[in-house]
């Protein structure tokens, strides 16, 4: 890792490989020319999942296919399981990793909008040490997040959700695999008792220059009793900071009207899975 850092300092307009399922597509688009790239794919320690006291840690190295079929994932943190499951193909799958992806920090991508909804931390090693960046700090502008020139990103830390949780990440696009035109991931927590909305976390991908919060929508489930009318309502809520292109997939309009349609899908997903 040291030596991960001293390339960084000094050689001149650097880039990371970590598993370059992102990062090689923009250099063939020539979208991205670094000058250096610095291949990290081979440094031990960084692949694992990880129970820990308050939080699950997942290692920035560890591949997308590890996340999707990761017992523990599954069973607690159901939507990254989701998320990676969507990524391209089974062969991007072996190669790009949860690191990797949540540096490129593209906002039509996968992972960045589950992680945020999973209120991960990202925590970074360089120069001057060791720092832990806070999910709503992460992400700053398109392929564009708070990591220094001279850090590297090694371990994400997920903090475990309350008991009677559910989640679930479901995004819309044109084929299987493909960018989303719009995802939502969502992390609810229930009263089962009497059906009421404890605390909620509602992510939006792919209609921001970053992944953002829908916190209209979240503030008005809080303390609700979750039915049909109530999840409606606060589907139809305006989400701030949600500004989407038009592009060959979708209009803005379309994108708009489709953040209304993917969280209520998501809201229900996530309260199907609560235990």
């Amino acid at each position: 890792m040291n030596e991960t850092i001293d390339l960084l300092k000094t050689k001149e307009e650097p880039k990371v490989l970590a598993g370059g399922q992102s990062l090689l597509a923009l250099m063939k688009l020539r979208l991205a020319a670094p000058k250096n790239i610095i291949d990290i794919t081979n440094l031990e320690g960084l692949s694992y999942i990880r129970e820990d006291k308050d939080h699950l840690a997942i290692g920035a190295l560890t591949i997308h296919d590890l996340v999707e079929n990761s017992q523990v994932i599954r069973e607690k943190f159901t939507l990254l399981s989701d998320a990676a499951s969507k990524i391209g193909d089974q062969q991007i799958r072996n190669r790009g990793t949860i690191g990797g992806s949540a540096c490129h920090a593209d906002p039509a991508a996968d992972l960045p909008t589950a992680l945020l909804a999973a209120d991960a931390h990202f925590v970074v090693e360089g120069s001057s040490g060791k720092r832990e960046i806070l999910p709503k700090d992460m992400f700053v502008d398109v392929f564009t997040t708070s990591i220094e020139h001279d850090e590297v990103l090694t371990q994400i830390k997920i903090p475990y959700f309350l008991p009677k949780s559910g989640s679930g990440y479901i995004k819309h696009s044109r084929r299987e695999g493909d960018f989303a035109i719009t995802s939502c991931g969502v992390v609810i927590a229930m009263d089962t008792t009497n059906n009421v909305c404890k605390d909620v976390r509602i992510a939006l991908g792919s209609v921001a220059s970053t992944p953002i919060r829908f916190k209209n929508a979240e503030e008005y489930l809080k303390g609700k009793t979750m039915d049909e009318k109530t999840i409606v309502e606060a589907s139809q809520r305006e989400a701030e900071g949600a500004d989407p292109p038009s592009d060959m997939h979708g209009s803005r309009e379309y994108r708009l009207e489709m953040i209304k349609v993917f969280t209520k899908r998501s809201v229900k997903l996530a309260m199907s899975r609560v235990k």
